[in-house]
């Protein structure tokens, strides 16, 4: 089994290394780029396990280096966010991220957060078959859903959330739940995480919240799925 990969992506030489640092005591192999362009590249030729995305870059931003990433890898990404915009945050994870750290941090919470992502495998609701509902097909082996016998494009964490959400019709999660079943128990950021990654599928499933047909919302509480498995 090949050493496990984190590419950190970041135009400050200084952050590079203080973080590089932190990673490789924790015994991940390193590699860094400085512009979203070589951050690019890099994920396909490297395939990292994570990789640390810095917002503000020059030339390309953090934002549509993702976007670019996105187009060919589910690679978990922690993006770093300045304090002050609260946005930066939002748009990062409708844009793919599957967690955010405002900048200055911590570099030892930073490699805490990477654990707990890199652990995530042992800590996702497993879907053991396929599940069929009107209309919609999730196939946890293929890592696929099916709309109308059509595919569509979902994060791998996106899927994580869908999956977990269907394998129990009916039942209402709360964001609580659903972090400790996706992101694993020792997941660090904010519940509203999952709100961000609902909308998410919500158009991608083309599911609006005001008249949902397969995820609704329990105000107050958190969500549940609403169809019936076949």
């Amino acid at each position: 089994m090949r050493d496990q990969t984190i590419l950190i992506v970041d135009d400050e030489e200084k952050i590079r290394s203080l973080v590089a640092s932190y990673l490789r005591d924790d015994g991940y192999g390193v590699r860094e780029a400085e512009t979203g362009e070589a951050a690019v590249d890099a994920t396909r030729q490297l395939e990292p396990d994570l990789i640390i995305l810095d917002v503000r870059m020059p030339g390309i931003d953090g934002f549509e280096t993702l976007r670019r990433i996105r187009q060919f890898s589910d690679v978990y990404v922690i993006m770093l966010t300045a304090r002050s915009e609260e946005t930066d945050k939002v748009i990062g994870l409708e844009v793919g991220a599957d967690d955010y750290l405002t900048k200055p941090f911590s570099p030892r919470e930073l490699a805490a957060r990477v654990k707990a992502v890199m652990r995530r495998g042992r800590n996702t609701a497993r879907v053991d078959s396929t599940l069929v509902f009107s209309g919609l097909t999730i196939d946890p082996d293929r890592r696929q859903v099916l709309i109308d016998s059509a595919p569509i494009e979902l994060t791998a964490l996106e899927f994580d959330l869908l999956a977990a959400l269907a394998s129990a019709p009916g039942r209402v999660f709360t964001r609580r739940q659903l972090i400790d079943r996706v992101w694993g128990w020792d997941f660090f950021g904010e519940e509203r995480i999952v709100d961000v990654h609902i909308r998410n599928i919500r158009k991608a499933l083309d599911d609006p919240a005001e008249k949902p047909q397969f995820i609704g919302t329990v105000r107050g509480v958190g969500y549940r799925f609403l169809a019936e498995q076949r």
